[in-house]
């Protein structure tokens, strides 16, 4: 994505996963806003989004953060959001026998304390790939991939939901099911 779009792009991650509220955007039950409304009030509040701006955001994503409802109407985050209100309404999903969390290796203490946590966010997001986790990894320091025995959290009765874009979720992920690398 070009400068602008990318700061369109971080534009929407704050309103849609986390804070409607700084421009007056309502979302509903499942995180969908209405695209009339949210690009009238980003322009009220000083960040004018044209319609094909935001169609260039969605479509050029690398991460696939946002979609459009079918009709085009309504856009959402597909994950990632800290909004405790927002249910994206994704049905439980079988995932792979083994999962995988990036991280950078200043945090690799505590996690070997608590497990994942979803922090400020609804849910931990583990991807199927270490080369993805060795990407989200690095944005944060020095990067450290840890594998996730999924399977074993089935057993135990864990919950995973996989968004439209790929990313899996789980509500917390503890200790004994992490393997440190």
């Amino acid at each position: 994505m070009t400068d602008p779009l990318v700061k369109t792009s971080k534009f929407l991650s704050l309103v849609l996963r986390h804070a409607p509220e700084t421009i007056g955007l309502s979302l509903d039950a499942n995180g969908w806003a209405e695209v009339d409304q949210l690009l009238a009030q980003a322009a009220s509040h000083g960040k004018a989004i044209t319609r094909t701006q935001l169609d260039a955001v969605v479509a050029n994503d690398s991460k696939t953060r946002y979609a459009f409802s079918m009709d085009g109407l309504r856009i959402r985050a597909n994950q990632g959001h800290s909004l405790a209100a927002v249910d994206i309404g994704l049905p439980p999903a079988m995932p792979p026998a083994v999962l995988y969390h990036g991280t950078a290796s200043r945090f690799v203490d505590a996690i070997r304390e608590q497990g994942l946590r979803p922090g400020s966010r609804n849910h931990v997001h583990l991807s199927a790939t270490e080369d993805t986790a060795v990407n989200v990894g690095s944005r944060h320091g020095k990067p450290v991939v840890l594998s996730i025995d999924t399977a074993a959290m089935l057993g135990q009765g864990h919950v995973f939901y996989v968004s439209a874009n790929g990313v899996w979720l789980t509500d917390a992920v503890p200790a004994a099911f992490i393997t440190f690398s």
